[in-house]
């Protein structure tokens, strides 16, 4: 096993619902360091940018739309095989495919407001990390 890090998003529909400290809490207990994370408030052009993986999706204007309604944590994470660990802690997308004690399954209410975004991919978490935080804060 080699340590990796990821990087995830508690999303508008946890912060608002007062989710964040609970989520936070299951990812440290699920072993992962937190080596920084900060509330934000993305701008539309933020968003888009942050999803432009996306755009030509079907879902896209409405994840721009969900994702700008309010504050989010972002985090940058740390622990063995952080990705893969992350994704498993979180659950599926579709909260109602989620396994049981899953972030997604405790706190998701649909499959588009699933609380909870983590990188998917090393490559994908070295761009979202540097979208979000410069070099000096992930030391």
């Amino acid at each position: 096993m080699s340590v990796e890090r990821t990087f995830s998003i508690i999303k508008p529909d946890a912060v608002a619902a007062g989710h964040a400290g609970e989520i936070l809490a299951a990812i440290e207990a699920a072993g992962f360091k937190v080596l920084a994370a900060r509330m934000a408030r993305l701008s539309e052009a933020q968003a888009r940018g942050f999803y432009a993986v996306h755009a030509e999706k079907p879902f896209y204007a409405g994840l721009v739309k969900f994702m700008t309604e309010g504050p989010i944590i972002v985090m940058a994470l740390e622990r063995d095989n952080a990705i893969a660990g992350l994704r498993e802690v979180m659950g599926a997308t579709n909260p109602e495919k989620a396994a049981e004690g899953t972030i997604r399954k405790r706190f998701a209410t649909s499959i588009e407001r699933n609380c909870i975004h983590g990188s998917d991919a090393p490559e994908t978490a070295a761009v979202e990390l540097g979208f979000f935080f410069g070099a000096a804060e992930l030391l």
